[in-house]
């Protein structure tokens, strides 16, 4: 069968790209599972510092693709559940990579594909691109993404455009968070990449992880419970190899040994 992705690594760099331009990116059961088999192979290889999730055409993502769509209204409950469980892994696994993510969107963004923007960590788009959490027009929910978007946009944005499925712009997902920049074109999409990849290749992969994993950790997590684990883990990165020389880097004026 043929991959319905594209990936590489150029300088530290891997790129995970949508190819199915002709559906709009639109994903299905095999797409999520290549999707996920890929940012866990990133996620574990020390040579990659950045992942970029990208797509091919016109349009980011149209959401769940039509012919799987046909399916799923045949499944039982259980088979949705099942079903429902690969989409929930591979956002998770996005979320949860150690390497941070970072989401390029152009064109349209619908349903299922919004909660793969809110899933990476940092987001850019074409100030041309729209985006909408289109499930209630077809009598469903977004439930799956919901998670991802709340984290993303909040409670209040959340409420308003997955009830109403309205279509909102680019400068308007910027406004509400699910997009960290807005650009005019692919040069300059291009270039704010390649800053962010920069700034993260200055910076300790293993502190990177590890601070990735604690800003979802503390979320929810009680105030008497906060400090023992906040104090441990810095403890914990102080006294390890990484921040033992990132500190002595730091202290004799010099590069540390990750930055090549």
């Amino acid at each position: 069968m043929e991959s319905l992705i594209r990936t590489g690594i150029c300088e530290q760099v891997a790129t995970v790209t949508l190819a199915r331009p002709e559906l709009h990116n639109a994903f299905n059961d095999d797409m999520m599972r290549e999707l996920t088999a890929a940012f866990e192979r990133f996620g574990a290889a020390p040579e990659v510092r950045v992942i970029v999730l990208a797509s091919e055409g016109k349009n980011f993502c149209a959401g769940a693709d039509i012919h799987w769509m046909k399916r799923m209204v045949g499944y039982s409950f259980e088979e949705n559940v099942a079903d429902a469980r690969v989409l929930s892994r591979m956002l998770r696994t996005i979320r949860e990579c150690p390497k941070p993510v970072i989401c390029c969107v152009q064109g349209a963004t619908y349903g299922g594909g919004v909660g793969l923007v809110a899933a990476c960590d940092i987001s850019v788009a074409l100030s041309s691109s729209s985006f909408c959490l289109s499930e209630v027009k077809l009598g469903i929910l977004p439930a799956v993404i919901s998670p991802f978007v709340l984290e993303k946009i909040g409670p209040g944005a959340a409420r308003r455009y997955a009830i109403t499925a309205e279509v909102f712009s680019a400068a308007e997902a910027h406004r509400i968070g699910l997009l960290n920049e807005v650009v005019e074109s692919r040069e300059e999409m291009d270039a704010w990449i390649a800053k962010i990849a920069t700034a993260v290749s200055a910076n300790g992969p293993t502190a990177v992880a590890e601070c990735k994993r604690i800003l979802s950790d503390v979320v929810g997590t009680p105030w008497d419970r906060v400090e023992d684990l906040t104090t441990k883990k810095i403890a914990e990165l102080r006294v390890a190899p990484e921040g033992q020389e990132g500190l002595r880097a730091f202290l004799e004026k010099r590069k540390p040994g990750w930055v090549s």
